[in-house]
């Protein structure tokens, strides 16, 4: 059964938002917002993250969970303010930046048995993507064409080779999941990989496989090395749906003007 809920990550430091760059083009209000590292609601013709809860909607999702920090006043002033109609809005407070693992974990009892879709608050996923994700009722993963992401979105191809390999078997399940690979590991895998851009379905396996997650290199619980965990140690076997379609990447500031552009005169219906 195709599932209804989703969760926003819309927690992080927003490290590379934050940081000063004389090359990008931002007005005051988005400069302001973009000093705060809260990525989403940085306006874009209105806060970036009406843009994805209504493409939630587009897709069928009904109920969405935002991680958020204890500080983020700002998110939830707006949308009480907004009172959208057509998704219910929940919220899962994550109390230290620990790392995407930790994140998700702090949205289990919103989930709640069911299955629920995992994105990042400053990605703009396509529709299709969504509903492909979302009718699996399972765990999976979308899997994006690295050409179409090139030429369809704002992403550009220097940026594709930092992103994580999906390599699957011939019956579309997950086999590998390589993050940041190097040159010669990107093109050896490239011709036969899809592209990981977190945009993930999860059953409650999901948080055992967090909650055995251990930091990381850079001292993160990181969701990727939970996904392992759920492969390798309990069994777990990932549907790599393929996607295709424009995927707007709100990364830095850099990205801010592209973006605004995209989205002017878009329809958002909350």
């Amino acid at each position: 059964m195709a599932t209804t809920k989703a969760v926003i990550l819309a927690r992080g430091l927003g490290t590379r938002m934050r940081a000063a760059d004389g090359e990008a083009v931002v007005d005051a209000a988005q400069s302001q917002v973009a000093d705060t590292g809260v990525k989403g609601m940085i306006p874009v013709g209105r806060p970036f993250l009406d843009f994805v809860l209504a493409t939630l909607a587009d897709a069928g999702l009904t109920d969405v969970c935002l991680v958020v920090a204890p500080e983020h006043d700002a998110i939830r002033t707006h949308y009480d303010a907004l009172a959208p109609r057509r998704v219910r809005l929940h919220y899962a407070v994550q109390l230290e930046p620990r790392g995407t693992a930790d994140a998700v974990l702090a949205a289990e009892p919103f989930a709640d048995g069911a299955p629920f879709l995992v994105m990042n608050a400053d990605n703009l996923y396509p529709v299709t993507a969504l509903r492909a994700l979302a009718a699996l009722g399972r765990d999976g993963v979308a899997g994006f064409d690295a050409h179409g992401l090139v030429a369809e979105g704002n992403i550009p191809a220097d940026r594709i080779r930092k992103f994580a390999l999906l390599v699957a078997d011939a019956e579309g399940t997950l086999r590998d999941l390589v993050e940041k690979p190097d040159d010669a590991t990107y093109d050896r895998l490239a011709p036969v990989a899809s592209v990981g851009m977190n945009l993930w379905s999860f059953t409650a396996s999901i948080f055992e496989a967090c909650r055995r997650t251990r930091p990381s290199a850079r001292g993160e619980l990181e969701l990727p090395d939970a996904v392992r965990i759920a492969m390798q140690e309990l069994g777990v076997r990932f549907r790599v749906a393929p996607a295709s379609g424009e995927v707007l990447d709100l990364s830095s500031r850099r990205d801010i003007a592209a973006v605004t552009a995209r989205l002017a005169g878009r329809e958002v219906r909350l």
